[in-house]
Order: structure tokens, then sequence, then C-alpha cells
């Protein structure tokens, strides 16, 4: 599934911003929307089966798609009778599995998942102010 193909130069921006935190530990960046998804980066240990890996990172967003109607839920309970935020916005979401990370970023209606090796969690809050204000670049 790779309906949508982003610019190349945004593409790129999105993958220097997370090699740029992430570093060798960054397995793959995608771009989603709610019916599309795009791989923009397969580090390239995992290029020698490109399918398979494209295909599992495919099923990871379908999982992470439902970003896209939690987040709605989530900003309509965590609000406060008077309108404000209860426990503030939505930033991102991360996943922790015994030998890495997957992370979430949406922004409207457009999102970033990428998968990492196991690191340092910490990591993931800077990178994920960058990503929030590139996708808010594609509203």
């Amino acid at each position: 599934m790779s309906d949508v193909t982003l610019p190349p130069e945004t593409a790129e921006q999105f993958v220097s911003a997370c090699r740029a935190a992430i570093g060798d530990h960054l397995r793959a960046v995608v771009h989603f929307t709610p019916e599309t998804t795009d791989v923009l980066y397969l580090r390239s240990d995992l290029r020698d089966h490109p399918e398979q890996v494209r295909e599992e990172r495919v099923d990871f967003v379908e999982y992470e798609r439902v970003g896209f109607l939690s987040q709605e839920a989530y900003d309509r309970f965590a609000t406060k009778s008077d309108g404000t935020p209860d426990i503030g916005t939505y930033e991102f979401t991360i996943r922790v599995f015994s030998d890495g990370f997957v992370s979430r970023v949406i922004v409207g209606d457009h999102g970033v998942l990428l998968t990492t090796d196991s690191m340092n969690i910490s990591d993931f809050e800077e990178l994920s102010v960058t990503l929030r204000r590139l996708l808010a670049n594609l509203e």
C-alpha cells in the first residue's frame, strides 16, 4: 500500500530528523494517513528481504492507524468542562518491546511510525517535537 508519495525533499526531512535523533538504532520510517502507507526508510541490513520487511511495517501501521480515532476520543475525554486540556495535548506514542521500540506521531491526517533497536527511551521526546512540526507542515 503506497498511494501517497511525499515529495522527495519532504520524505528526506523526515528520514534526516529520525536519523539525527536515533542514529544507527533506526530500523524503519513510515509515513501514513488513514488510507495510505509509504515506507520512507529501511536500514541497510533490512533491505535483504525488502518485501517481507515492508509488509511487516505495513502491518505495524494497521495497528497504529487506530491512533487517528483514539486521538479524537482522548481529546474529547481529556478536556475539562471549560474546554481546556486536562492532561495536555497528545505528543507521541511509544510501544516498548524486549529488543526495540515502535514510535508513532500523529498530527491531523498524517502520521509517522518508526521502529528502532533497543536504546534510551528519552531520545524519542526531542524527535517527536521535530516530527510534529514536520507533520503540521503537511496539513
